[in-house]
């Protein structure tokens, strides 16, 4: 049962993840209410919030975002994955998220951003998969697998000796 659910975990994150990096590179879902995209856009509110070079921070945030949300689909370097995106969120917490407080704006209220309450639970989620790993329905899983089995055949045949 601790399989499903890290696998869970690991595709419900990568597909926030990968939705994100695809509306911060490409504009994609940008008339579903989440705002205009792409990497203007991004540059633009990244410089806003005084974080320079702009267009090279949207990149990277972008690039980290999407390629995150990819590797953790297959469970494929998942630790290194989700150091990424917890960086990723804690620059965005730091810099922007905690201005506003704890909630997010509910209510829509204009002139009022996020506050730090989604980000701590995507945060939370991703050290989760930081200290258990991809699971055993992951990539990583399978190779930690197949190296235990090669290191036990190893013994076995070092005992015969």
């Amino acid at each position: 049962m601790a399989a499903i659910g890290l696998l869970t975990l690991r595709i419900t994150l990568a597909v926030v993840f990968v939705a994100h990096g695809l509306h911060d590179l490409f504009g994609f879902f940008s008339g579903s209410g989440v705002g205009p995209g792409g990497l203007d856009q991004q540059a633009a509110y990244y410089t806003a919030l005084g974080l320079r070079p702009g267009f090279a921070i949207a990149v990277l945030a972008g690039i980290t975002k999407f390629a995150g949300g990819l590797l953790l689909i297959p469970g494929f370097a998942t630790r290194w994955a989700s150091l990424a995106l917890v960086v990723y969120l804690g620059v965005a917490v730091w810099s922007d998220y905690r201005r506003w407080g704890f909630f997010l704006n509910w209510t829509g209220a204009p002139g009022m951003g996020q506050g730090v309450e989604y980000a701590l639970v995507l945060i939370a989620a991703l050290v989760c998969l930081m200290l258990t790993g991809g699971g055993e329905y992951s990539l990583d899983g399978r190779r930690s697998r197949s190296a235990e089995s090669r290191a036990a055949a190893r013994d076995r045949v070092r005992r015969k000796f």
